[in-house]
């Protein structure tokens, strides 16, 4: 196993890290900066996208398309001129709670979690439909994390990053129906609760210990697989990437903005690339269109 810190301007708050295969580009979020990024590796081309407002996460729409969930819902960024357009947004717009992270189910629809701005339980869980409006899955939220799905896309991961429990739910891939949850694992045995996730192609979650510079590959059935120790001190999401999908890409924290996450290290803020591990990950569903 090889970690190396990629050459690039750190993030305050980088988050979401999301592999487009069709263009072999990494993108992610610099929630604090109002920033889209990307990296291609085989170029070394760097650009990024202004948003409007804090973007918390970012999913894969049709080609040369970005979904962002910015502080008051769901838009579109097109990747060619920078422009964004509203999807949805919760009505009447709270001005205490922004969206936090999100991913796509194995069926293209887009879920992301609100939280509160001072992590009052005022966020919900809602998931983008293609008529144009959204369902509300979970009310109570704090800080929505851990957001992802197993790779047959039949269990939706999900965690509120206070409670420290991982929650694993039924989740029904052509219909709308999602089951009660159980509680996969509670990471405080861990020393930190979880924030960002994601899968690997045996169906393993890969989760990012923000608390304890950590990456933890927990089982289907709860139990800790591997711990992975990095070389710095706030991790807050993987995705895998590259060619083959065997690369972890993760992003990490230099100040959350809320005084809850400043990095002590040098290199906060920064994306490690993590080669070697033996294994891949899966490639994230697009869109599913109207």
């Amino acid at each position: 196993m090889r970690i190396t810190k990629l050459e690039l301007a750190p993030a305050m708050l980088g988050e979401s890290p999301l592999w487009d295969p069709d263009i072999a580009t990494l993108f992610w979020v610099d929630t604090i900066r109002s920033t889209v990024r990307s990296f291609h590796p085989g170029s070394g081309r760097e650009r990024s996208w202004p948003t409007p407002s804090w973007v918390g996460s970012i999913g894969l729409g049709r080609p040369g398309h970005l979904i962002l969930a910015l502080r008051d819902g769901f838009h579109s960024l097109a990747l060619a001129t920078g422009a964004i357009v509203p999807l949805w947004r919760p009505e009447p717009v709270d001005e205490r709670v922004r969206f936090n992270d999100g991913k796509m189910d194995r069926s293209g629809r887009f879920l992301c979690g609100s939280m509160g701005l001072h992590a009052e339980p005022l966020g919900s869980l809602y998931r983008l439909r293609t008529d144009g409006g959204a369902d509300r899955l979970m009310d109570g939220i704090r800080i929505a994390n851990t957001l992802c799905f197993s790779p047959a896309g039949d269990i939706l991961y999900f965690a509120d990053s206070l409670s420290r429990q991982i929650l694993a739910f039924d989740y029904d891939i052509t219909g709308d129906e999602v089951g009660p949850p159980r509680v996969l694992i509670d990471t405080a045995a861990l020393g930190s609760g979880p924030d960002g996730a994601t899968v690997d192609a045996e169906g393993f979650l890969w989760v990012a210990l923000v608390q304890t510079g950590q990456l933890a590959r927990i089982s289907q059935q709860g139990s800790v697989d591997r711990l992975i120790d990095l070389p710095l001190d706030l991790p807050s999401c993987p995705a895998f990437g590259g060619d083959d999908l065997d690369i972890l890409y993760v992003t990490s924290i230099k100040d959350s903005g809320s005084g809850r996450a400043v990095s002590r290290h040098a290199d906060g803020g920064s994306i490690l690339a993590i080669e070697g591990l033996g294994l891949r990950g899966l490639p994230e569903a697009r869109l599913r269109p109207a």
